[in-house]
């Protein structure tokens, strides 16, 4: 199959659905038997507020928001366990991924799932009203069990943002990679370009990167704007590497 036929999607299995261990039915679901779809990778992954605020930067300010950002992370429904906040991040490839998941992830009201597409993986989640400090439902928190792309172009930033390309297997790369010609760290929230004490190597010399993120660490090293922030290129780097804090 030619490469311009093949589309991908990212999907993430989330906390409330390891915690009442639905993974194996979720990943039969997305079955290559189901939807004619290939695994192209996967990673289990402890949830940074890095990676998260990043995910949900669309939201970001609105009421539901922290709960969303702490939906994600694992804090939830794991509140006590740090070591068991996680989630399972798999890129799936294939024509149609991104329609064939949706449909079969439902509708993200998991309540509208229950009612109108009662099949779907979806319908066995549940929204939960969240309440301000006095008390007041300020809004609703989707507890719906599996995140699936929307769209093509949202695919695309969110595999670069869980995903590194040496985490997908190379006959499966959709997107550009660059080999990078130099070393960027991360310390602090600063990009640097010779490693200190402390701080983390993302990219050194010889190493392969995506092209987009490779461009924009090249501008942010020489002090221009980017199209994407630092923390959306570094978080894939970042994640794993430390336990997130309780």
């Amino acid at each position: 199959m030619e490469q311009s036929e093949l589309e991908q999607t990212l999907v993430l299995i989330k906390p409330d659905a390891l915690k009442v261990s639905l993974t194996g039915y979720i990943l039969s679901q997305y079955s290559e038997f189901h939807t004619g779809l290939r695994f192209a990778g996967a990673r289990i992954m402890q949830v940074s507020r890095m990676i998260a605020e990043e995910h949900y930067a669309e939201h970001r300010g609105k009421p539901f928001y922290p709960s969303l950002i702490d939906y994600i992370t694992g804090h939830l429904h794991y509140p006590q366990e740090p070591e068991k906040r996680r989630v399972i991040a798999i890129v799936y490839s294939g024509p149609d991924a991104v329609a064939k998941v949706r449909a079969i992830s439902g509708p993200t009201n998991p309540h509208v799932a229950r009612d109108t597409k009662p099949g779907t993986i979806r319908a066995l989640g549940t929204v939960v009203p969240i309440k301000d400090d006095a008390g007041q439902t300020v809004g609703d928190r989707m507890d719906n069990l599996v995140h699936a792309s929307a769209t093509a172009a949202e695919a695309e930033r969110e595999i670069k943002l869980w995903f590194r390309p040496s985490d997908i297997i190379p006959c499966r790369h959709l997107y550009p990679t660059a080999v990078s010609d130099a070393l960027y760290c991360y310390h602090d929230g600063q990009l640097l370009t010779e490693y200190v004490p402390g701080s983390t190597c993302l990219l050194a010399p010889g190493e392969t990167a995506w092209q987009s993120d490779l461009e924009a660490l090249r501008l942010l090293a020489q002090g221009q704007p980017s199209p994407v922030t630092l923390e959306s290129v570094a978080a894939k780097y970042l994640a794993n590497t430390r336990c997130e804090p309780s």
